[in-house]
């Protein structure tokens, strides 16, 4: 009896295998050449034998899943023959005893690599625990799009299925699995053009990383579904009618807003399922030749208008300017009956798929002469990739920042258009024209108008990017720049500018070595290194070369190392220095107050920051040059903390001082005749300041010059700054810290 039913059983999956594939072959026939047939047979009975014993977590055979993710590879992505060749086999190589040689063998180079790459995603996934193994294999499963974007595709076919199927899947497993679907892959389905794919990750995963929602919006839905055909039926009615009067040729639909599209408008706006007026879009389809697509687009656009009363702020011409993916569309929301919102899309038959196939209808398209943006796409993602970013989870940041943006459109003087990520600056775009651009940018003129670097470019500007020879990147363009190519350049210069420094010092450390007749061994730099609190001997080589270490205190510890004590004293941060040395446990009477008047106390005013009053300030007790006065915000302050604290006391300025104080200003303008006069004007005679010193470098039309003048406090140089700025031609006017040779 048992038996019997087992058999029974085996026979049913048996026919439903069957039934399975010849759907599977109906699918895949229009994209068949000679000779297919047979090796998606091989294919097909290959991957039969190898799962012949396994069974998925609902109990069916395994063999469904490779068959339904080459039928969603086919149907739903629109690949051909050898991607679903690559379906079927994509988890034999992972779970089976078949080799990836013998695949090479019957089915030729191009579909072992394609396998290889999906086992080697699929592998990285499973044995990962933690986001950042997650970030770095997102990272790792990028790589191969450099070689075959079929592998993220198919993978892509792979998850949607896994998702369809994660019902049988433990508690934890399908959290885990919906968060990462929400996480990587739907974005990533979005930005290849696969916008149906991205909408069913997305509900999908929503329905089980929050079920209740997903549940109650999909209740409300259904609820509603009769009276939304009825609108929708309604509001097609006249469109269809007038069309029609047109000649144009067409098919047009309803469809609902996707759950997690809902649930999204609800989040950001704050209103519940019954406040959600856009619930449904209605799309209309044109059959135009490609001469005269925008033409018939923009027919049907006049024609809904003129029905219904549009929302201007809401048209979207992605006709004109296609997105990054290479999707064209119309979009506009107007007023139907009963001041409910309607959103209609127009596009062709052509666009339509290519919205719904994305990359892979780009290949059809692509010899016709379409635009295909994609290309600049994958562009950016490589300049990505061949910059990575030593920490995975800065990477993932910054290439889901460009998953999600949305494009922001700028023109060079010349007119050529630039296509940026949203939220992309000047200095991304003078990145993106050029590197050697990009590092000598000092700033940028908008709609002829000049703005700082970090300027937000938005959508129609026209940017003239200004550069200077003497221009160098600096840390804080990080802070602003967008793009993945802008930023790897940055970091590579800055390590660069830093290697070339370093380099520096260890010529001046190895020539002090020698006059203080030390030789230079492994086991004394190990002592120097822990001494100053360095990572290693670069760092300390760097400090040497930029004058952050006092030499005399090198070679007080080098030739009497146990003389000299050794503090290993946290590190002190930058950001939290400044109330370290407020809250420091010095007691009141230690205050050490700076004024003109002082005479028993034996200090200076460091060169390093030129302090003046108005400045936070701490003493530093030096060996043989008294108290030296520093701000808190002394490129040298984190380094005297973080190894002398117990030498630093706390100061303070007298509320007025009639003595004038050096002050540092540096300037960058554009070399514009007269403008040397103006500046001079503005400080000596509307402000009356004395200058001790000025030094103007000029070079391709711009100058940057420094001044050294004589101030009383921190409000009298603030007011000075901002006088400067006022000249015209003036770009930017800061303070500098060091007193210049």
């Amino acid at each position: 009896m048992n038996e019997s039913v087992a058999l029974s059983r085996e026979e049913v999956e048996r026919v439903e295998i069957l039934r399975r594939y010849r759907a599977l072959l109906r699918a895949v026939k229009p994209f068949m050449k000679k000779g297919d047939k047979r090796l998606l047979r091989t294919a097909f009975d290959m991957a039969l034998e190898a799962h012949k014993d396994m069974r998925r977590k609902s109990g069916e055979p395994y063999i469904y899943h490779p068959l339904e993710v080459a039928r969603i590879t086919v149907e739903e992505i629109g690949l051909g023959t050898t991607s679903v060749i690559c379906a079927l086999l994509h988890d034999v190589v992972e779970d089976t005893e078949v080799s990836l040689s013998e695949i090479e063998q019957e089915f030729g180079n191009v579909v072992a690599r394609i396998i290889d790459g999906l086992t080697k995603i699929s592998g990285l996934y499973n044995k990962s625990t933690n986001t950042s193994d997650q970030a770095e294999n997102f990272r790792k499963m990028l790589l191969t799009l450099a070689d075959d974007v079929r592998v993220i595709l198919i993978k892509l076919a792979d998850r949607l299925h896994n998702m369809r199927t994660l019902d049988s899947m433990p508690k934890e497993k399908q959290l885990k699995i919906a968060s990462e679907t929400s996480f990587l892959f739907a974005p990533l389905a979005h930005r290849l053009g696969l916008y149906a794919v991205k909408s069913e990750l997305e509900d999908l995963a929503l329905k089980y990383t929050e079920p209740e929602v997903y549940r109650d919006i999909a209740k409300k839905l259904q609820e509603t579904k009769a009276k939304r055909d009825r609108f929708i039926r309604d509001f097609i009615i006249p469109i269809r009618r007038e069309l029609e009067g047109t000649g144009l040729s067409f098919d047009i639909k309803g469809r609902p807003k996707s759950i997690f599209s809902i649930w999204n408008k609800m989040r950001k706006q704050g209103v519940e399922f019954e406040e959600v007026y856009d619930l449904f879009a209605i799309r209309i389809i044109l059959d135009s030749d490609q001469e005269r697509e925008k033409a018939d687009c923009w027919r049907a656009y006049s024609v809904v208008t003129d029905l219904y009363q549009p929302n201007p702020k809401r048209l979207r011409d992605w006709i004109s300017t296609p997105k990054a993916n290479g999707y064209e569309s119309l979009h506009t929301t107007v007023m139907g009956a009963g001041g409910r919102w309607v959103e209609v899309q127009i596009r062709t038959r052509r666009m339509d798929e290519i919205a719904e196939k994305g990359l892979a209808a780009h290949w059809k398209y692509k010899e016709t002469g379409s635009d295909n943006a994609f290309d600049d796409w994958l562009r950016r993602i490589r300049e990505v990739l061949e910059n990575p970013e030593p920490n995975a989870l800065e990477f993932i940041d910054n290439f889901k920042l460009q998953l999600y943006a949305k494009d922001v459109f700028a023109f060079t003087p010349k007119g050529d258009l630039i296509k940026l990520p949203g939220g992309a600056t000047a200095l991304d775009f003078a990145f993106e024209i050029h590197t050697d651009i990009g590092m000598k940018c000092i700033g940028a003129k908008v709609n002829h108008k000049i703005v700082p670097l970090s300027y937000e470019l938005q959508n129609g500007d026209q940017v003239e990017i200004l550069t200077s020879s003497i221009q160098k990147p600096k840390a804080d363009w990080l802070n602003f720049v967008t793009t993945a190519k802008a930023k790897s350049k940055i970091k590579q210069a800055i390590k660069d500018y830093r290697r070339e420094m370093a380099e520096q010092g260890k010529d001046i450390f190895e020539r002090k070595m020698k006059q203080w007749k030390t030789p230079i061994t492994e086991e004394l730099m190990a002592k120097v290194v822990k001494q100053f609190n360095v990572q290693s001997a670069t760092d300390l080589h760097y400090l040497i070369a930029t004058e952050r270490l006092d030499l005399a205190q090198l070679k007080a510890f080098i030739l009497n190392p146990n003389k000299v004590e050794s503090r290993n004293l946290p590190r002190i941060d930058e950001k939290n220095f400044g109330s370290l040395v407020r809250s420091s446990s010095t007691a009141a009477d230690d205050l050490l107050i700076i004024d003109d008047k002082i005479s028993k106390i034996d200090y200076t005013l460091s060169n390093c920051c030129n302090p003046i009053p108005g400045d936070e300030i701490f003493g530093f007790v030096t060996i043989n040059e008294g108290i030296k006065i520093h701000r808190v915000n002394c490129p040298n302050a984190v380094h005297l903390l973080s190894k002398y604290s117990y030498r630093v006391v706390k100061a303070k300025w007298t509320a007025a001082s009639a003595v004038s104080f050096l002050a540092g200003i540096r300037i960058t303008g554009l070399d514009d005749i007269g403008i040397i006069s103006g500046i001079s004007q503005v400080i000596s005679n509307d402000l009356k300041v004395n200058m001790r010193s000025i030094s103007v470098v000029s070079n391709d039309g711009m100058f940057e010059g420094n001044i050294m003048v004589f101030v009383n406090d921190t409000k009298h140089l603030d007011t000075l700054m901002r006088k400067l700025l006022q000249v015209k031609g003036v770009l930017k006017v800061s303070r500098f810290d060091s007193t210049p040779d």
